[in-house]
């Protein structure tokens, strides 16, 4: 008689992929089921849109050189959309805290899944929930005035991937900061600069009509070159050198924010 086969090992790709997908949807589900965080964050650029269009776009779209509200429409839309994304990743920092303090991810820890799933499940999730939200703020800026008539496919295609790549770089930093809170109250604060940075940004008004000694707060962040990219593309106008330094801005947030991610997960593992 032959000897009997030995069990073909699984496959740890496979495994990875399988369990990393459990997390995403654990993730997906406790949003749906929970709502409120993600709506308040929702309501900020919801609620500035609305301010700087209806209560001062006349005034706003004269300081800009255009000649009327529709003119500023089209120029505060972008970044409007990347504040969104700084918003909504706040709330991937305090769910990665509130797992951490209700000691669900040491449950995790403990049962027989891939380690990095956890991790890979809230960014992964983050990043669908940037995206849901940034559709949702951009159907109220189409709703208002907003068009792109001017962008051909191509750069529509690239202003949704630098959306993407941005939601993928700010979610991995506030994974991190969400791993090194020790409470979500804590998590929610130290996520603050991804919602006041945007405000200081070219978001609003141009970075060359700032005072001297503001504008390198504004050009010398992730958000301008992200923003003003972002703009060129959906208006179909040019981006300069704005475009490859929002590339690396966005590479260099998300492998910091990774390597921080994984070593504060794995230092709170020993």
């Amino acid at each position: 008689m032959s000897a009997p086969l030995a069990p073909a090992r699984p496959n740890p790709v496979a495994l990875a992929v399988r369990d990393s997908s459990t997390m995403l949807r654990r993730n997906l589900l406790h949003a749906r089921r929970y709502p409120s965080l993600t709506l308040n964050l929702l309501l900020t650029p919801i609620m500035l849109l609305l301010l700087f269009v209806y209560i001062f776009g006349d005034v706003m779209s004269a300081g800009i050189g255009g000649s009327d509200r529709s003119d500023y429409i089209a120029y505060i839309v972008p970044g409007i959309l990347m504040m969104t994304i700084g918003g909504t990743v706040v709330g991937t920092a305090v769910s990665v805290a509130t797992d951490m303090n209700e000691g669900i991810i040491a449950r995790f820890r403990t049962m027989a899944i891939h380690r990095g799933s956890v991790l890979v499940g809230h960014v992964a999730g983050s990043v669908l929930q940037c995206v849901a939200s940034v559709v949702l703020v951009g159907a109220v800026g189409v709703a208002i005035g907003f068009r792109s008539v001017d962008a051909s496919v191509l750069e529509w295609l690239a202003a949704f991937g630098l959306l993407a790549l941005f939601s993928l770089a700010l979610t991995w930093i506030a994974v991190g900061m969400g791993l090194s809170s020790p409470n979500a109250e804590a998590a929610a604060n130290s996520a603050q600069p991804l919602v006041l940075l945007p405000l200081i940004s070219s978001a609003f008004i141009p970075a060359d009509t700032m005072p001297g000694w503001f504008r390198p707060i504004a050009e010398y962040q992730p958000f301008t070159p992200a923003i003003e990219t972002l703009r060129g593309l959906l208006l179909g106008t040019g981006i300069g050198h704005n475009g490859w330094l929002a590339v690396a801005w966005c590479l260099g947030l998300a492998v910091l924010g990774y390597f921080w991610s994984t070593s504060k997960y794995d230092s709170d593992a020993k």
